[in-house]
């Protein structure tokens, strides 16, 4: 039987319809879709780490781009919770995307997997934090890291508050870092920090994740430019797609229960994490 070569125009459909896909999953569990990305377009699409890493970074960035105004219209998004957060992951990205350059592939991918199936697993341990609960430190207090908003899934109007802000700057700063290392969007990372270590409720930091993710990846992305280790083919039909699926999944989440966000977080991490680990060690190229 003779092997013929895939067509070149297939790759690029493929890429819009993944895209598509992952835009709306990524919305609806706050993890700005390089997380998915990564690992399933350099597992299962012809193109080279670095390129794959610098498209993860734009993707990421196009989509929660895409999903903002909807967000911050229907209340899942605090502009008070992002600009301070992201400005801190910002100026860390630019380090850790420097870093990432200079890594080989297989080390990025087995330590990718690692991390996000640790994230998973201390998701999945820990109960969800619905806010309103906390008392707020002075930093939360003097920026005013609150708001409410409606959750019509739950029926409920919900008033929260933040705490441990300074904790909250740090995470943010690695989370960056992280983001920069591995050209992810780092919502893995975002939402858990949100919401476990700074209490916000889990739909406004699935939201507010997203806008975090927008300014993370803008200053990551410009380092992956500089070195050339960007791609057009590979960017503009992921761009596309998941520029579509994510405003579809931005009117999905005001309706989704917390709890089924919650779960398909720890099931995205989980399949991502243990792909990205067994490519990295061999065990599954």
């Amino acid at each position: 039987m003779e092997v013929t070569a895939v067509p070149w125009w297939v790759w690029p459909i493929a890429l819009a319809a993944v895209g598509f896909l992952i835009g709306v999953v990524a919305v609806l569990a706050g993890i700005g879709g390089g997380v998915l990305f990564v690992p399933i377009v350099g597992s299962f699409f012809p193109f080279h780490l670095d390129f794959v890493r610098g498209a993860g970074l734009l993707f990421a960035l196009a989509g929660t781009l895409a999903a903002g105004p909807q967000l911050l219209r229907n209340g899942m998004a605090s502009l008070r919770l992002v600009m301070p957060l992201g400005l801190a992951g910002s100026i860390c990205s630019v380090a850790g995307a420097i870093v990432g350059l200079n890594m080989t592939a297989d080390l990025l991918q087995a330590l990718l997997g690692a991390l996000v199936i640790a994230i998973a697993i201390v998701i999945w341990s820990t109960r969800s934090a619905e806010g309103g609960l906390v008392d707020p430190d002075a930093l939360a207090r003097m920026l005013k890291l609150e708001g409410k908003f409606t959750d019509p899934a739950a029926g409920t109007r919900i008033d929260w508050k933040t705490h441990r802000t300074l904790g909250g700057f740090a995470a943010f700063g690695a989370i960056g870092f992280l983001g920069g290392v591995f050209g992810l969007g780092a919502g893995f990372a975002n939402v858990p920090a949100l919401n476990l270590l700074m209490a916000a409720p889990l739909k406004v930091a699935v939201g507010s994740s997203g806008l975090i993710i927008s300014i993370i990846n803008s200053s990551a992305a410009w380092v992956y430019i500089h070195r050339g280790a960007v791609l057009p083919l590979l960017v503009v039909p992921a761009v596309l797609g998941v520029m579509l699926g994510s405003r579809l999944g931005a009117r999905l989440l005001e309706r989704v229960p917390a709890q089924l966000v919650r779960w398909l977080v720890i099931i995205v991490m989980l399949a991502a994490g243990v792909r990205a680990l067994l490519r990295g060690t061999g065990l599954w190229i």
